[in-house]
């Protein structure tokens, strides 16, 4: 196999194999970032062509958020039963077949199908439980800076994504910048299958960091049923304060990036006389901050208390949320917003990906991490539906942005609740 080839010649280099795993899955999760993003710069074509108005459109990305939420938990258990390359491979066919029919939608209720359930459950078989599944099988050591490195994906495919897809969708329609999508998911997946495996033992390694020398266990058979594993998972974390504390937090901290940001900031910005294409870039420029943000929040995550970093996150993403509509929406305002707000984006899940580690054991992570996400998603589903009903109702988007960074003031201060030392939970 490929993989075992390429082990093999890393080894001489003295270069670990799972590094290339980070790598295959940076460029997967970066594809699926920009097909979950995209729906943000389509919003007002499809108001053009069809006449559908922005709470009906939002109910569809709604149901895609929360789908992709909730899909998360079940997807680690296909994970550790199936394989990780097979899942993927799966996800990305899923996909590419829900957008390929979306080219021939004209009904709003085709529309919730296609862009809301078909790729909610495609995009959410991999979701960012991918990458903590990845960092606890693959890494002994830098676990923070790994997840860091992987969640920055979502960054990256706003990067290069939606300013291209925005200027196409100008020139030439959105059906042409969808397939672009189709094709870049083709890429993603001819890698995954070339190169993705499933742990270190599959190319005679160890994980990156283990210096021990005792034979690694054989990882436990996953024949339980995936509703099984999931669920138990769910009642046995359940009975843990630091899982709702966690899955209270990242429920506001999707509502106050996904659901809101990415999908409303753009048609927010039209209603202020910015064009599409500037306020795509505006989304862009928040992915190169939230870029390297990620990363050195991952690298702080691995060096200081995990639950201060929550804190300062959520507190200085929530004054940015307040400033937003006070900065007049000028070319000042909105750039230190991009650079305030985009250091922020998705820090916050290096810390809570290692808290749940800490606390629920690395064979149970990706399981717990899924539920936690779920919440993450609920709450993007949430606010994605919200605003669109703010802005259809009171002919504003600027009260869900207060409401959003109340929220986030609450978050930080609930993670201090966590108790300094950890305390793993028992399952």
């Amino acid at each position: 196999m490929i993989s075992n080839w390429l082990a093999a010649a890393l080894a001489r280099r003295n270069i670990h194999y799972g590094w290339v795993m980070v790598g295959v899955t940076f460029f997967a999760s970066l594809i699926a970032a920009g097909t979950v993003g995209s729906p943000g710069v389509f919003i007002v074509p499809l108001q053009r062509e069809f006449g559908w108005n922005t709470a009906e459109i939002s109910s569809a990305l709604s149901i895609r958020f929360v789908l992709f939420g909730l899909m998360a938990p079940f997807a680690a258990a296909l994970m550790n039963r199936y394989g990780l390359r097979n899942v993927t491979l799966t996800a990305q066919l899923i996909v590419v077949c829900g957008l390929l029919a979306s080219l021939e939608m004209t009904q709003v209720w085709q529309l919730i199908v296609l862009w809301g359930v078909v790729i909610g459950i495609g995009t959410g078989m991999t979701a960012l439980v991918l990458g903590a599944t990845i960092a606890a099988r693959w890494f002994a050591a830098r676990r923070g800076l790994v997840v860091g490195i992987m969640t920055a994906s979502v960054a990256t495919g706003q990067l290069v994504f939606l300013p291209l897809l925005a200027s196409l969708t100008e020139r030439f329609g959105w059906r042409i910048a969808l397939g672009l999508v189709c094709v870049v998911l083709g890429a993603s997946a001819l890698a995954v299958a070339m190169v993705m495996c499933d742990r270190p033992s599959d190319v005679g390694l160890r994980p990156f960091g283990d210096k021990g020398t005792e034979p690694l266990p054989v990882a436990p058979a996953s024949n339980a049923p995936i509703m099984a594993a999931a669920l138990g998972t769910l009642r046995d974390a359940s009975r843990s304060s630091v899982f709702w504390i966690l899955f209270a937090t990242f429920f506001i901290c999707g509502a106050s990036t996904n659901g809101l940001v990415q999908v409303h900031l753009i048609p927010m910005c039209l209603d202020f006389g910015i064009p599409q294409v500037q306020a795509a870039s505006l989304l862009a420029a928040m992915g190169i901050f939230d870029f390297f943000g990620t990363i050195v929040s991952g690298w702080l995550s691995d060096r200081y208390d995990n639950r201060w970093l929550l804190f300062w996150y959520y507190g200085l993403r929530g004054l940015s949320l307040v400033f937003l509509p006070f900065s007049d929406f000028s070319f000042y305002g909105l750039s230190l917003f991009a650079m305030f707000y985009g250091l922020d984006w998705v820090a916050t899940v290096p810390p809570t990906v290692r808290l749940t580690a800490q606390r629920f054991g690395p064979e149970r992570a990706n399981l717990v991490f899924g539920w936690i996400f779920a919440a993450h998603q609920l709450g993007a589903g949430t606010a994605a539906f919200g605003a669109g009903l703010s802005r259809t109702l009171l002919a504003s988007y600027l009260p869900a942005f207060f409401a959003a960074g109340a929220l986030c003031i609450i978050a930080a201060a609930s993670v201090l609740a966590i108790s300094r030392h950890p305390k793993p939970v028992v399952t």
